[in-house]
């Protein structure tokens, strides 16, 4: 009586220190993990920051994560190549030279690989050619007025880089690559000392 307190009280205090010290640390946690929501329109960059964030603080993208999207560079370079020879029509310009008419069949004809991951040799043949000719850097000079993903010279450009074998995305090349993003996605990363999430 008094001034002593019984079993059930000293385990009630003793579960009160262990709840506060609890808290305590879940507040300091807490504190560490700063939570980071990008918006903006379509094709405003939200998914390309995302994916600087992991090349820069979780150290590059594994040799399985590049694999991925190997698919994803072949068509988007496909596409690309399309959405000119599409734009030539409608600019009225022309191929410098004919043969390049048998080239666009066979890309549209052969667009369907790409997005299996896989650059044929006709394929590769034909994108070659056709970035070449005068009419198609022609068109692809006036880009701006047509839609033409920001990549396409890039892809284009190293057309004998991908066509190798064993070719695997290097970081730059996922980078580069445009998938159109819906609904949420997430990633988590340290930065001095901070998760960010």
């Amino acid at each position: 009586m008094g001034c002593l307190l019984s079993i059930d009280e000293k385990e009630a205090v003793l579960r009160s220190k262990q709840i506060d010290a609890s808290l305590k640390s879940d507040g300091e946690k807490m504190a560490r993990i700063a939570k980071l929501l990008l918006l903006g329109a379509g094709e405003s960059g939200k998914s390309t920051i995302l994916k600087q964030l992991k090349i820069i603080h979780q150290s590059s993208y594994t040799r399985e994560e590049c694999l991925l999207y190997k698919p994803v560079v072949y068509s988007n370079t496909v596409q690309s190549m399309i959405a000119i020879i599409r734009a030539m029509g409608h600019l009225y310009i022309k191929f410098e030279d004919e043969c390049r008419i048998d080239d666009a069949r066979t890309l549209f004809a052969c667009a369907n690989e790409a997005a299996d991951g896989y650059l044929s040799t006709e394929l590769y043949s034909a994108l070659y050619q056709l970035w070449n000719d005068d009419g198609v850097q022609q068109c692809f000079k006036r880009s701006r007025e047509y839609q033409l993903n920001d990549s396409a010279s890039y892809f284009f450009n190293s057309l004998d880089r991908l066509a190798k074998h064993d070719y695997i995305p290097t970081d730059q090349d996922v980078l580069r690559t445009r998938v159109k993003t819906t609904g949420i996605q997430e990633t988590q990363f340290s930065y001095k000392k901070i998760e960010f999430r």
